[in-house]
């Protein structure tokens, strides 16, 4: 059967209909201002932070009195904006499920786009994304890349972190030794780490202490692993990998906030294969190059599209080994999938 294009009208029909299915699904566990008026068993207004969201409900961790430390159940307040692991919110408890009542500004957040190219949140108030990739599956730097261009865009300073360390001393993975070589060369703060010895762990937890992150990465890296070494009593489900694609299976359905035994916060995120960057202008997207700023605006022309144009300053630093030269074709097919979609 030959594959059927749909049109843009088409694809945004769909996509209306889908949202108003959401929002219909959502608002049956939402709560009216007239529901909460009468329910009468509420407590008082108090602090909390979402520690896991459901879409419908929430897991609230409570911050203040005789709440502080434990977890609650809620339902959304009719209207409230949408809400993500690691908001700080304002709620009321009751049984047998509390209500969040308001949503605290945010010091960040974390966004990606949904499959239609809307932009959503995926975790609040972080400040560290630690960018984990491993000796299999494949890491690939243009994957990687793409992590790093997010968090540059949104202010988040990243981290890189290569788990399953341990098996690069078979060498049988000279790629992945000089991957996180390369990166240390731009100025990125790399930790090699092993869950399964427990070797480089002990510098994460020191490091991790004194942030709240988000883990990203491709499914398989062994983040809920390390997130099991790191807070033991957390507990994660882990997934082997496939057999067939040599890909990991998914394991983590639900974004969920942890506290570190040694202290800081991490959030542990659905495992992707991908992580677009189609909301990105191409200005965000070449600042997300770090090391390439100081040659910004040094090109022979002001449209230089940095492929082949004589006085590129940017094919002139990768020629004098000022900037990676892998880096610099990352760059440029990140920037030709762009043009595609």
């Amino acid at each position: 059967m030959a594959k059927r294009y749909l049109s843009k009208r088409q694809k945004d029909r769909i996509q209306s209909i889908q949202e108003r299915r959401r929002e219909r699904a959502l608002s049956k566990k939402s709560v009216s201002d007239e529901e909460l008026e009468n329910l009468t068993q509420l407590g008082p207004e108090i602090r909390g932070t979402v520690i896991t969201n459901f879409g419908a409900q929430v897991d609230i961790e409570g911050l203040d009195d005789i709440y502080q430390g434990r977890i609650y159940r809620c339902h959304l307040r009719t209207n409230l904006e949408p809400l993500v692991t690691g908001d700080n919110v304002i709620w009321r408890h009751a049984e047998p499920v509390g209500v969040v009542v308001a949503r605290e500004p945010r010091d960040s957040e974390l966004l990606r786009p949904d499959p239609y190219g809307k932009l959503r949140p995926v975790a609040a108030n972080v400040d560290r994304i630690a960018i984990v990739f491993a000796a299999k599956p494949t890491p690939y730097s243009n994957l990687i890349d793409r992590y790093l261009i997010a968090a540059e865009a949104q202010g988040i300073q990243p981290v890189l972190v290569i788990n399953k360390f341990d098996m690069l001393s078979d060498n049988d993975y000279p790629d992945v030794e000089q991957l996180f070589k390369d990166y240390q060369t731009v100025g990125y703060e790399v930790f090699c780490v092993s869950a399964s010895s427990g070797a480089g762990i002990k510098e994460l937890e020191e490091y991790l202490a004194a942030h709240t992150s988000v883990f990203v990465g491709q499914s398989g890296v062994g983040k809920s692993s390390l997130i099991n070494r790191l807070q033991p009593q957390a507990n994660i489900l882990t997934g082997e990998l496939s057999s067939s694609t040599d890909k990991g299976m998914h394991t983590t359905t639900a974004s969920r906030l942890f506290h570190l035994e040694n202290g800081g916060n991490l959030i542990d995120s659905p495992g992707i294969r991908e992580f677009a960057v189609t909301n990105l202008t191409d200005d965000q997207i070449i600042d997300g190059f770090i090391e390439f700023r100081p040659f910004l605006g040094h090109c022979k022309f002001r449209d230089c599209k940095h492929q082949v144009e004589l006085g590129c300053a940017l094919i002139q630093a990768a020629n004098e080994g000022k900037i990676l030269a892998v880096r610099l074709q990352n760059y440029r097919n990140i920037l030709a999938s762009q043009d595609e979609q």
